[in-house]
Order: structure tokens, then C-alpha cells, then sequence
């Protein structure tokens, strides 16, 4: 029972990070209507500046999460303007044809196409940037663990988790009561009602835009700094855990991706105490599969029935 317990407290711990990834992910998916697949290779190429700064230049521990957080919004504004505004204009006159079996249209395919395009495109840039595996990250995990009535649990995660906490819930707070916040939630529901209220679009785009590749910037250096690392494989970390969040929680509820948070990281926890490593990556793509399924099933269904409407 008390392992079990402690293999659950774990997993709750690590769901903080991945809420602000997952959250990052929703906001975009919000503002944006469509999945950035480049969400992660941000994030990676931020991470890799970093990396650089800290041990070519000794930038310190704040300098450094300072540096990450502005050049994933930077990377993120230029993936906004390449993917999506382009996009969006260049196809603006063709004919939408839609897939009876997916709902999609010309419009959908093809930015998705263009954020898969330059997701490989961000890739190689850090990749070249720096050819190395592994690259240091300022490293600010315990290295004394915390024990209370026989559960052991590391207090650089603990504090990891509180403060994602405060930041979703400030995050929540204003996005229920400012109008900047009211803004990309009519955005999110539609952006005829955005415009109807008399809401600036663009800049609402690139306001939810800035606020989600702040969200995985933060994450992203919470993550690193526990780990004292970053290798080519984070920006597929990145991708994989916000997609499996947002998927888990319906793809675009705020609220149903702290529930996929939460779920993934007991999920994970429980899966490595098991199966180890493997495990733990088994049930996390088995995850992301049903979510997948289900969210498949669920635009099947919706599009039917506005065929029958």
C-alpha cells in the first residue's frame, strides 16, 4: 500500500510540467484552430540556446530560464507567421473540399503539412547548432530526497509542482476576468464572436500565441533544470506529452487537461514502477493511441450528425 502510494504521489508530482505543456498546446490549439506539430522543436531550439549560454558565456540559472522562455516565444511568433498566417492567406481561395471521413478541408491539410515542414525545420537547426548528444542545463534538482512517514519524494520536484500550480491557477484567473483573456476564449469559440465583440483577431493570435510558448518554455526549463540536460529527443518529449494532455482532456478544455496531466503522470509512474523505462514509454504512447481513437470517433460522430442537420 505505501508503495503504491508513493508510485501515485510521483506521478502527481510530474504532472505539473506536463499541465503547462498540455496547457501551451490547448491555448494555441485555441486561437489557432489547428494543431502546431513545431510546438516541441520550439522548445528544443530555445532549450539548445540556452544550453550554449550557460556554458560558453556562464549565464546563470535565472539568465538562462529568462533566455529559454523569450526564444521559444520568438521561435513560436515565426512559426505563427510562416505556418499559419501564410498559410491561411495562400490558401484562402481554394475550394474547400472536405474528407467525409475526417472532416478536413484543403486549408487543414495543407497547414499541417507546413508546421510537420518546419517542425523539421527548427529540428535541424538546433541539431546543427549544436551537433552534440547531450548538453548541459544549469542543474538545480535535490540532491537530498525529503521523507515523511516513509514516503520519499525529491523536494526539487515538490517545488516544481507548487509553483505550476500557482502559474495555472493566475493562468485560469486571467483568462476568466481580464479582457485580454476574454479575448481568446471567444477566440477559441469562434472568431466571428471574436469580431463581433470588436476583438483585434491578429493580435489576439499572436497574444495566445506568446502565452502558450511562454507555458512550454517554463515547463521546459523546470523539466531540464531537474534533469541538468537536453538532448535532440526533448522536442518529441515536449510534442508527445502536450499532445497526450490536450487529446486526454478534449482538445481545448482547460480544465480536461489538468485531468490528462494528472492521469498521464500517475499512469507513467505506475507504468515504470512495473515495466521500467519501456514501460513507462509503452504507456504513454498506449495513451496517446486511445486518445487518438477516441477524439477520431468523436469528430466521426459530430460529422455525421451535422450531415444529417
Amino acid at each position: 500500500m505505501l508503495e503504491l502510494l508513493q508510485r501515485t504521489l510521483e506521478g502527481l508530482l510530474e504532472a505539473g510540467p506536463y499541465a503547462l505543456i498540455g496547457l501551451g498546446l490547448t491555448i494555441s490549439f485555441g486561437v489557432l484552430r489547428r494543431i502546431n506539430l513545431a510546438f516541441g522543436a520550439t522548445a528544443l531550439l530555445a532549450a539548445y540556446v540556452g544550453s550554449w549560454l550557460h556554458v560558453r558565456w556562464g549565464v546563470p540559472a535565472l539568465g538562462v530560464w529568462t533566455a529559454v522562455i523569450v526564444i521559444t516565444v520568438l521561435v513560436g511568433f515565426y512559426v505563427e507567421w510562416m505556418c499559419f498566417d501564410i498559410a491561411d492567406d495562400s490558401v484562402v481561395g481554394m475550394r474547400r473540399q472536405s474528407s467525409v471521413a475526417l472532416g478536413l478541408d484543403i486549408r487543414e491539410a495543407s497547414v499541417l503539412a507546413a508546421s510537420f515542414a518546419l517542425w523539421m525545420q527548427i529540428e535541424q537547426v538546433a541539431v546543427n547548432f549544436q551537433p552534440n548528444h547531450l548538453h548541459p542545463f544549469p542543474d538545480l534538482s535535490s540532491k537530498h530526497n525529503f521523507e515523511w512517514g516513509g514516503i520519499d519524494l525529491r523536494p526539487d520536484r515538490i517545488f516544481v509542482f507548487f509553483l505550476t500550480s500557482a502559474l495555472i491557477a493566475g493562468l485560469a484567473i486571467w483568462l476568466q476576468h481580464s479582457r485580454l483573456g476574454l479575448g481568446i476564449r471567444a477566440l477559441s469559440y469562434s472568431q466571428a464572436a471574436a469580431q463581433v465583440c470588436g476583438f483585434n483577431i491578429l493580435r489576439l493570435r499572436y497574444m495566445g500565441t506568446a502565452v502558450s510558448c511562454a507555458l512550454c518554455g517554463l515547463a521546459s526549463c523546470a523539466v531540464l533544470s531537474m534533469d541538468g540536460q537536453v538532448t535532440p529527443m526533448f522536442g518529441m518529449w515536449v510534442l508527445i506529452k502536450g499532445l497526450t494532455c490536450a487529446l486526454l482532456g478534449g482538445l481545448g478544455s482547460v480544465r480536461g487537461v489538468l485531468g490528462g496531466a494528472i492521469l498521464l503522470g500517475i499512469t507513467e509512474a505506475h507504468a515504470q514502477s512495473l515495466w521500467g523505462p519501456i514501460g513507462r514509454d509503452a504507456a504513454t504512447w498506449g495513451l496517446l493511441l486511445l486518445a487518438l481513437l477516441f477524439q477520431a470517433h468523436s469528430l466521426k460522430h459530430k460529422f455525421s450528425h451535422a450531415k444529417k442537420v
